[in-house]
């Protein structure tokens, strides 16, 4: 049986009951099926405990971030949709965006300003490979990649040229959409496992 490509019309057609991403054309299931429209399989295996702390924390970081410095941008955790210009749906584990007009009833519609992706197993590399690609040309100015496996970070600013930098879970990484701040954001992950 070959590959069926769809169109984000027609995702959101089929009414899934899983979450699942459109990448290329392709549907993924967020929890490891590589196609569970022609599979007719659905796995429920939720992300980890460590997963979803890295990401709680993160993302409370953020929004103290953005309430204390009176921020108009807004923070944003996963199952929430985001449809890129390219036509691909995603399903980031945090996302910042400063345009909160982008916004209908279900989704988020064109790029954020950053999205941080916490690894897993099964999506390792469509977070390390096919992402970076889609969110550069979709105009996502920084991507986070969160390794708990490794206890690495990669980060990407993209722009001309796009920057990658490399940080253990010790060091101390700053929010690159926050460089003009007064006092930039930065996050320090092992400093948020040891501080909970």
């Amino acid at each position: 049986m070959g590959v069926w490509y769809y169109t984000a019309d027609e995702f959101y057609a089929l009414g899934l009951t899983e979450p699942c991403e459109l990448i290329n054309g392709k549907i993924v299931s967020l929890w490891g099926s590589t196609d569970p429209v022609s599979e007719g399989k659905t796995n429920t295996s939720s992300p980890n405990i460590r997963h979803q702390r890295i990401s709680s924390d993160i993302l409370y970081e953020i929004k103290h971030y953005i309430r204390k410095n009176k921020g108009k941008c807004e923070a944003f955790c996963a199952p929430t949709d985001v449809k890129l210009d390219s036509g691909d749906i995603v399903v980031p584990d945090i996302f910042i965006t400063c345009d909160p007009e982008k916004f209908d009833e279900q989704k988020y519609n064109g790029a954020p300003d950053l999205i941080i992706e916490i690894v897993s197993p099964h999506n390792i590399e469509r977070d390390l490979q096919d992402k970076p690609v889609i969110y550069k040309n979709a105009g996502v100015r920084e991507y986070w990649i969160v390794n708990p496996m490794n206890e690495k970070v990669t980060v990407f600013q993209f722009g001309q040229p796009t920057i990658t930098e490399f940080y253990d879970f010790d060091d101390i990484i700053p929010m690159g959409i926050y460089k003009d701040m007064p006092e930039q954001l930065t996050i320090c992950i092992s400093d948020l496992e040891n501080n909970r």
